[in-house]
């Protein structure tokens, strides 16, 4: 039998509620039909945005989303996208299928948007195409609170207050479409471009650098080398996205892990092995940036991550929509309790991305909408944000399988625990994709009063919602009878939360 022991009275670190921040890319239909379908569509929207999206989203309690990229930021020039959209111009999205970007949803649309569910703006600055004047005057067009022009400007556009924006992102993927720069050329220009960046009308900025894909290390120490003792960096925003590459860097993912939807066991076993790989990831980064910042004064994030699937029948291969499992859901999960675990060590986490693109919250098709399984997992998982995680450990059996002649392992439960005055969360997955888990779950250092338990399961490895069932795959709620230390049988492939009060 497998063992949980949580450890209420060893705190770990608060959850920053950032670690479950979204991503909103101008790319395939995320933005156009995803969010934005303009005040005039047949389709239920307020001033524009789409009235299901919107309270979908303001459902999970979005702490933050990043915008407008990606790749698209190192080629987007704010400009174009403010004033009267009649007005504003048309251009080629140049990485994403070289669709026609007609701009309509720009800065006080994004800021809108945020307003509505609920985030934060995390608004990322084009270094690679772009020049460290216009992002400092995007800066002070959204916080100047005072009678400038760009002030005034922002103003003449509908709105006289300042939006506030706190988080800034200094280019985006820097060493490929963001410039393909070295980590010491991209430190240079760090420090040019965020040299400019001021906290117009007290709005605090927090600067993001970008760090590096895949978490690799030559990148993170090259930049920290570079920077030297530079001051103005607050964050440093890694990616990571759970598919395999060739030697060469290609994306192989059709070879190792199936596609989204078709897959066997040790496909699905795989996929959630490099989702596991996210916390040697963690720990690596953080050593290495506890070298060069001790005091952990530079918080570490990861902007970028989730599942990334071959491209889907029936849609522009640039698109990157694909259809989201209960094996996405699993990979979300336990990345979230990696996060949750290790929230003395990461601040900030952004997954890709939040409507119709990679591993997305919400699917749309014109009027039809629905809420994917990964979806299902922030609203379950919406109670850790900003409580304290707390110590556990698992003692489980592992998980073995090979895959092109490789031998692997996985644990059979993963999972996290967090407190918030007194209600204790532990969110537990069973990895194993046909065999219920038992389990004993011990609480050391308080006392049990009652329980509701929260479940994803579904009985097929590829389960997933469609337009003409979105609530096929959607999770139960019970009761449980709880102790200090009791035993409960964890379904196959599910994601588990309990909510106990102490």
């Amino acid at each position: 039998m497998s063992t949980i022991r949580v450890y209420v009275d060893n705190p770990v670190a608060t959850i920053n509620k950032n670690i479950y921040g979204h991503f909103a890319e101008h790319l395939g239909s995320c933005i156009y039909e995803g969010i934005w379908v303009g005040e005039d569509s047949s389709i239920p929207n307020t001033n524009g945005f789409r009235n299901d999206v919107v309270e979908a989203m303001k459902a999970i309690a979005p702490p933050v989303i990043r915008w407008p990229g990606g790749c698209f930021a190192d080629d987007y020039h704010w400009q174009d996208g403010i004033g009267p959209r009649e007005s504003r111009p048309s251009r080629i999205n140049i990485w994403w299928g070289e669709d026609v970007e007609t701009n309509h949803f720009g800065t006080h649309e994004f800021i809108e948007f945020c307003r509505m569910v609920g985030a934060d703006p995390y608004i990322v600055g084009n270094v690679g195409s772009g020049t460290a004047n216009e992002l400092r005057n995007w800066v002070e067009y959204c916080n100047v609170p005072g009678n400038t022009t760009l002030s005034q400007q922002r103003a003449t556009n509908g709105s006289p207050e300042p939006f506030g924006v706190k988080y800034w992102g200094v280019g985006n993927e820097n060493w490929g479409c963001g410039g393909k720069m070295d980590p010491q050329d991209y430190a240079i220009e760090y420090k040019r471009f965020s040299t400019y960046l001021r906290d117009f009308g007290g709005s605090n900025l927090f600067l993001i650098a970008c760090g590096p894909l895949q978490g690799e290390s030559d990148w993170t120490r090259g930049f920290f080398e570079k920077l030297g003792d530079f001051p103005k960096i607050h964050g440093f925003g890694a990616h990571y996205y759970a598919r395999v590459r060739d030697p060469e860097g290609t994306p192989l993912p059709e070879m190792f892990t199936g596609t989204a939807t078709d897959y066997h066991n040790d496909q699905w076993y795989y996929q959630l092995h490099l989702g596991l790989e996210m916390e040697d990831l963690v720990l690596r980064q953080r050593a290495i940036m506890d070298g060069y910042d001790p005091e952990r004064k530079i918080g570490l994030i990861w902007d970028e991550w989730g599942t990334w699937h071959p491209p889907a029948e029936g849609h522009h291969p640039r698109h990157l929509w694909q259809q989201n499992t209960m094996r996405d859901a699993l990979v979300a999960a336990t990345t979230l309790d990696i996060f949750n675990r290790h929230a003395d060590k990461v601040i900030m986490s952004n997954i890709a991305q939040t409507i119709n693109v990679l591993q997305a919250m919400i699917l749309t098709d014109g009027n039809k909408m629905l809420k994917t399984p990964t979806y299902h997992v922030y609203d379950m998982y919406k109670v850790h944000q900003d409580a304290t995680s707390v110590a556990t450990r698992f003692e489980t059996d592992d998980i073995n399988f090979s895959m092109k002649g490789e031998d692997y392992t996985l644990p059979t439960l993963s999972g996290s625990a967090s407190i918030n005055g007194d209600i204790l969360t532990i969110s537990v997955v069973n990895l194993h994709a046909d065999t219920p888990i038992e389990a004993n779950i011990d609480i050391k250092g308080a006392m049990v009063k009652e329980a509701a338990l929260h479940v994803l399961a579904y009985d097929d490895i590829h389960a997933h919602n469609t337009f003409d069932d979105p609530n096929e795959v959607v999770p139960q709620s019970s009761s449980v009878n709880v102790n200090d230390n009791w035993t409960y049988t964890f379904q196959p492939a599910s994601v588990n939360v309990f909510k106990i009060r102490l």
